[in-house]
């Protein structure tokens, strides 16, 4: 069955491949040419920029930072080193 499908998808697309390169027909009347250029070139010029840029002073210095321990216990985890039991999280 397959086999025979692929045989009319075959001669289906060979049908529209010749209809459509059959449907019109195509005659050149005039030749083409390429067009004259002439390149004449002087001299650029880059353009001039006065800038005034503000004055940046970075500084660095040292601090301390407390951060705080957060533990996290998601649902269904084994008891933790402490010998405590899973318990849902606390809202």
């Amino acid at each position: 069955m397959a086999r025979s499908s692929w045989k009319m998808f075959v001669l289906l697309m060979a049908l529209l491949v010749s209809l459509a390169t059959g449907a019109c027909r195509i005659r050149q009347t005039e030749e083409g040419k390429m067009p004259d250029v002439d390149v004449k070139t002087e001299g650029g010029k880059m353009p001039e920029y006065d800038v005034d840029a503000a004055d940046v002073d970075v500084k660095t210095e040292k601090r301390e930072v407390t951060v705080p321990k957060v533990e996290v216990h998601m649902p269904g985890d084994k008891a933790d080193d402490k010998g405590e039991e899973d318990k849902p999280p606390q809202p």
